[in-house]
């Protein structure tokens, strides 16, 4: 779920203005899971705009303590998530730490990156959910690394139900700055994007594995 509707719309606002969120219907965008897609994220972009990424951050840090009362550190997951994660750890004056899609192969053999003591609560930070596989599976590193997760932030969420399913049979309360309703919502009042190609953003997500084929 969303933390606020304002927030919502503020950010996806933000996130078409830079571009971070591309809509193409008419040429689908290929992603790394084989799905063919007329919407492709990329809030990697915001680290390059301070006054964006300052707004991510002040939400993040506002929001958060609200939802799940102040951690005791922050966890990114690599890589998305590193640079927004560090900027509202930074902001809160809390420990950072960062999660690896694998353990090191060489070294310490480290998942998790950084500091973390047992029983510590953390709040994962995450760029964008999608099916949240691997975002949950950062939260079993953590959690078998002794960490007590208060839940997850995210700038965007597709809003799979999928997702929705993992999330909840991983016990992990997920709140986001925005979401796929809220995009398209003001990307058809503003006239990023037509009513023939609303309709075809609405069919992609009913059924996102198979469409376009």
């Amino acid at each position: 779920m969303i933390f606020t509707k304002d927030t919502a719309e503020k950010t996806a606002e933000l996130l078409l203005q830079i571009n971070a969120i591309k809509l193409n219907s008419r040429n689908p965008f290929l992603w790394a899971s084989g799905w063919k897609s007329p919407i492709y994220c990329d809030n990697r972009i915001t680290l390059s705009f301070p006054a964006i990424r300052n707004f991510i951050r002040d939400e993040f840090e506002n929001q958060i303590e609200k939802k799940f009362g102040k951690p005791d550190v922050i966890a990114g997951v690599a890589t998305g998530a590193i640079g927004i994660g560090v900027l509202v750890a930074e902001s809160m004056g809390l420990p950072f730490v960062y999660v690896r899609p694998e353990p090191k192969k060489h070294g310490r053999q480290n998942q998790v990156e950084g500091f973390l003591q047992k029983g510590q609560n953390v709040v994962v930070v995450e760029d964008l959910i999608s099916t949240g596989k691997s975002s949950l599976l950062a939260v079993e590193a953590l959690r078998a690394a002794g960490a007590n997760i208060k839940g997850m932030a995210a700038i965007f969420n597709y809003g799979f139900e999928v997702a929705s399913t993992n999330f909840k049979e991983a016990n992990v309360d997920l709140f986001t700055l925005s979401d796929y309703e809220n995009l398209l919502n003001f990307a058809i009042s503003k006239q990023y994007i037509t009513d023939d190609e609303l309709v075809i953003l609405k069919e992609w997500r009913k059924d996102p594995a198979n469409w376009g084929n």
